[in-house]
């Protein structure tokens, strides 16, 4: 890799990147597995545990993504005022927003019409920006404060439901219930309720006071590994008892393979406690065993991971091209990758797709091909700091 100087943090950077490359996996699945776009991998009924982990693995990612886009925050903040901060969180906020749904929509769908608008985890980051941008100002302690009780509380919601199109319903939908709703002519998808998102980009945010300049980083890594094998125990210890903290408790099965895939089938939209800690112990555990490393692998991660934005819009766009390709050459009628609304109510893609070996070798193949741009972007931006638009991809 070409040296360049920068002050960002590598090992949050390498973690970023692995998620990255851990996400695509999973839109390689939704484009090419078999039965994807009308089936649950995680459904115990229908799913094998090679399914169900491929997608399990995948869960890393939405949570690892917000909760570094609060560490980043911070460090960004460390080298401006708090004003300056506002103002770069709250654009960059709105401007997610914006990019989330025309720029997301259309390039999962290809579907100019936007009959079917989705607000996924760009949409729940611009959000939760937006309002990290107003909660900077306070300290950190009650910052953390309103964090960890988002993240603990929130479970507590889960009975309140409701229904309909009403401005009420749709709030509540934004806020902490999944919901699929017809508005006019188009179909909307709240799949990504942003209370315990922002509760997570708030930690996320006092996270990044162990990564201070001047923080001893064997206090550090003491912190790290703590902080990682709590979340990890939290976890066994709330999803034995069974009483709080998913909205779906686990249920003993038929076999011993269905009722471990029942225990770790946690909620994710919205994210449940038990989702939280078992991704989230984990990721923090993995910056405690990077932060010294530095090898061909880390390297390559790193490509990914400090261009993030650039990689997700780019990846979408490549796999969707490919899932295009693949119909076009093997068959069927590629007009129904135009996804619109009409292409999942008629279910014409109910019989589409690949076995899962073809998954993981498109995944790889898309990894390669995304690694030679991001790398070059990359090195753009290093060499271009001056250009504050680059904030911004």
């Amino acid at each position: 890799m070409e040296k360049i100087k920068s002050t960002r943090i590598e090992s949050i950077d390498i973690l970023r990147g692995l998620v990255m490359v851990i996400m695509a996996l999973d839109h390689v699945r939704d484009y090419f597995h078999y039965g994807s776009f009308f089936s649950d991998p995680t459904n115990l009924e229908t799913t094998t545990p090679f399914l169900f982990f491929t997608r399990f693995i995948t869960h890393y990612c939405a949570p690892v993504f917000i909760f570094l886009a609060g560490t980043s925050a911070f460090l960004y903040g460390q080298k401006t005022t708090k004003n300056q901060l506002f103002k770069f969180l709250i654009t960059r906020g709105f401007w997610l927003i914006f990019l989330a749904v025309f720029v997301n929509n259309f390039l999962w769908k290809f579907d100019v019409s936007y009959s079917f608008i989705i607000l996924q985890v760009i949409w729940a980051i611009g959000l939760c920006m937006i309002l990290l941008s107003v909660t900077v100002y306070l300290p950190v302690k009650y910052i953390l404060a309103i964090g960890a009780i988002l993240v603990i509380g929130h479970n507590a919601l889960d009975g309140i439901t409701m229904q309909g199109s009403s401005f009420k319903s749709i709030v509540w939908y934004i806020l902490h219930q999944q919901q699929f709703l017809p508005i006019g002519d188009r179909f909307f998808a709240f799949a990504y309720p942003i209370i315990p998102w922002f509760g997570l980009i708030t930690l996320g945010y006092c996270f990044g006071t162990l990564y201070k300049k001047n923080f001893n980083p064997i206090l550090r890594k003491k912190y790290l590994i703590i902080i990682g094998i709590l979340a990890i125990v939290a976890f066994f210890i709330l999803r034995g008892l069974n009483v709080y903290g998913d909205l779906a408790p686990w249920t003993s099965q038929n076999t011993t393979a269905k009722t471990i895939m029942s225990f770790f089938k946690v909620t994710k939209y919205p994210p449940s406690l038990a989702y939280l800690l078992i991704t989230m112990g984990p990721a923090i555990l993995f910056l405690y065993a990077i932060e010294s490393v530095k090898n061909r692998i880390t390297n390559f991660l790193l490509v990914f991971g400090r261009v993030p934005l650039f990689y997700y819009f780019l990846h979408v766009l490549l796999i969707h091209v490919l899932a295009i390709l693949g119909m076009m050459i093997f068959g069927g009628n590629w007009q129904d990758m135009i996804l619109t609304k009409e292409v999942f109510m008629n279910g014409k893609l109910v019989n589409y797709g690949y076995s899962l070996l073809v998954v993981y070798i498109v995944w790889i193949v898309v990894i390669v091909l995304l690694y030679f741009p991001s790398k070059r972007y990359m090195l753009y931006k290093a060499k271009n700091k001056q250009k504050w638009w680059l904030s911004y991809l």
